[in-house]
């Protein structure tokens, strides 16, 4: 497979650098907003606690005090990025960014697209947390904004699911990617590799399911280790082992192998606060993994797609 022309950049897969300036024709940027949400998984509407790995702590922003409003959060966004971007995604990140009635999210989002060069949202949510009507704000949207749709998934098997305490099932996310679907909104799922309990089988089927999927793009991220929650506490005893950087790079290369060459890949690796930051260490290197990653890719003379069926 020769690397299709459409990416028009140096990497061996389809970063979302290169999709924004296909799709617009100049620099894009995502601006980080924490809105206040807080999460169905922590809260007790559907367990309490989170996601083993979570922290739970929010963005840096709570940790300082008192939230700011949407519009400042763009504007010191904006100033960020002056001289580097030209066009922004107004990006609601911070825990469930749909769990709260529909007028209050309505709010918040027109808050963000009322601002200049904002063109468009991008919101993290959970499967379980898109009401009809929110689905149908969204939608709405999407008709004259570029919106994606982030889903927190992170495995296709229920047992990880489980085990992680994600307070969702498989069968939830494919009902939420089959609302979404058959729109102008973009869907974008996240997936962690080196869960505890899966095998690199179990990793290929999960990018593979997604492949499948009427999806446009992935998020990949390494299993982090973290002071102050279950997971870290679990690697401080010894009772998990956290995936080396080898073979962190080699099973998200065989993922990219098996996606679709047009699918937008978001992210390849993840880090955490360093605070509370325990293992891997590798992974506090965010520009070496993904230099590696390239390489490995190239000494297989392999690119995003190459298996994809």
């Amino acid at each position: 497979m020769a690397k299709p022309e459409f990416w028009k950049n140096n990497k061996r897969y389809y970063d979302l650098k290169s999709y924004w300036r296909n799709l617009f024709g100049c620099n894009v940027h995502k601006l980080s907003i924490d809105a206040g949400f807080t999460c169905p998984n922590r809260d007790g509407h559907v367990a309490a606690g989170g996601c083993i790995y979570c922290d739970g702590r929010g963005s840096k922003l709570r940790q300082m005090g008192t939230l700011p409003s949407v519009t400042t959060q763009i504007q010191n966004g904006k100033k960020y990025y002056a001289g580097h971007a030209d066009k922004f995604i107004a990006y609601f990140q911070t825990f469930t960014n749909t769990y709260a009635p529909c007028d209050h999210l309505k709010q918040l989002y027109e808050e963000a697209l009322s601002k200049p060069d904002v063109i468009g949202l991008s919101i993290g949510t959970r499967p379980d947390c898109l009401a009809p009507e929110t689905v149908s704000l969204l939608k709405q949207y999407a008709e004259n904004y570029h919106v994606w749709v982030e889903l927190g998934l992170q495995s296709v098997h229920d047992k990880t699911l489980q085990f992680i305490n994600r307070g969702h099932n498989f069968q939830q996310f494919l009902d939420a990617v089959n609302v979404l679907a058959g729109c102008k909104l973009n869907i974008c799922v996240h997936i962690i590799i080196g869960l505890p309990g899966e095998s690199d089988a179990d990793v290929l089927k999960t990018a593979k399911t997604l492949a499948a999927l009427p999806i446009n793009g992935i998020k990949v991220h390494s299993l982090l280790a973290l002071d102050g929650t279950i997971m870290g506490d679990m690697y401080k005893n010894g009772s998990i082992p956290m995936i080396s950087k080898e073979k962190y790079v080699a099973l998200t290369s065989d993922v990219l192998e098996v996606l679709p060459p047009g699918l937008v890949i978001q992210r390849l690796t993840a880090d955490g606060y360093r605070d509370i930051f325990l293992a891997p260490a590798w992974a506090g290197n965010k520009l070496d993994v993904l230099n590696s990653i390239n390489r490995e890719l190239e000494r297989r003379e392999s690119y995003q797609g190459i298996y994809y069926k």
